[in-house]
This record gives structure tokens, sequence and C-alpha cells, in this order.
């Protein structure tokens, strides 16, 4: 997983729940990420997996990917090659199995204020930084531990338990 990651904002408002990011009806018939992906963002914008781009970033409000505890909606977000959401917060459960998918999402408060969609942003994982390259604004996350940047550089939670049983098996 690269540290660094630059893309285009796709802006979302307070309160996206997971039904809104990958509507019941497609949680319940499949777990293919790929089928997934043709569907997220749906609840809100029909045409959004035709549009988004891998490298692609989504930016939000408050409380985002409240609702369902399934990680459906974080495996469909990744499937459609968002690389990163960025939130003012977000659900526990929904942040949690985000880092549990290798999904990178960062706490950034007022971030749904300044900036824009369609904005070009550069996240620097490590250092909990966001750039905003459209408008030169430099923004602060909350930064992630090293234990969670670790699981993230390896694509998720079972990949890192699969390292750390490998090592201890030498």
């Amino acid at each position: 997983m690269k540290y660094r990651i630059r893309g285009r904002v796709w802006k979302f408002g307070d309160d996206i729940d997971t039904d809104v990011i990958i509507p019941y009806k497609y949680k319940a018939r499949t777990l293919d990420p790929k089928e997934l992906a043709q569907h997220v963002m749906e609840g809100i914008d029909p045409d959004f997996s035709k549009k988004v781009k891998p490298g692609d970033v989504i930016v939000a409000g408050k409380n985002f990917g409240c609702g369902s505890s399934r990680e459906q909606a974080p495996i469909a977000i990744k499937a459609a090659g968002i690389s990163a959401v960025i939130a003012e917060s977000f659900a526990r459960i929904f942040f949690r199995n985000s880092i549990n998918i290798g999904l990178p999402v960062l706490e950034v408060k007022g971030v749904s204020k300044l900036v824009d969609e369609g904005d070009e942003v550069e996240i620097d994982l490590a250092e909990g930084v966001i750039v905003d390259l459209t408008k030169g604004l430099t923004l602060k996350a909350t930064p992630l531990p090293p234990k969670i940047r670790e699981i993230l550089e390896v694509g998720g939670l079972v990949n890192y338990l699969k390292k750390v049983r490998a090592s201890h098996r030498s």
C-alpha cells in the first residue's frame, strides 16, 4: 500500500448510512466485491459507480457509515476504486470494518466545509496530512496509529494476521 494517495474528490454529506452506500438488496444477494462496486452509492447517485475512477477519494461530513455493521459497505467502496475516505467522523463499526478490509479512512475536522467535489487531494497516511491541491490548502487528520497503518499496508486484517502467524513460525 502507498502511504501517499492522490485522487479526485467525491463529496457526500452527514449521516451517510451503509444502506445508501450499498443498498440492502445487493448486500443480501452477493458478497462479490465487483458486483457490490457496481452499486456503490447508488442510494444517492445511481450513476456513481460509472463515474468514479480508480484512486478517487470520498470526502464526507459527520457519522459516515452509520447503520448496518456488515463489511459490504467498505468493500463496495474499495472495489469501486476509491483509495480513501476522509470524513468529519465515522461510525465506529464502519471505521473498523474499513481498516479490516484495507480501506484507508481518516477523520479531519472541518473537511466537509473546506474541500469541494472535483478538487484534487493528496493524502499522506503516515503523517496524517491532506493537501487540497486545487485550493492549496493543508489539513491535518487524526493520525492513524502505526499498528493500523501496518494493517492497511498489507491490505487488511486477514493479511496482517497471516503475516504475524508466518513470522511466529519462522
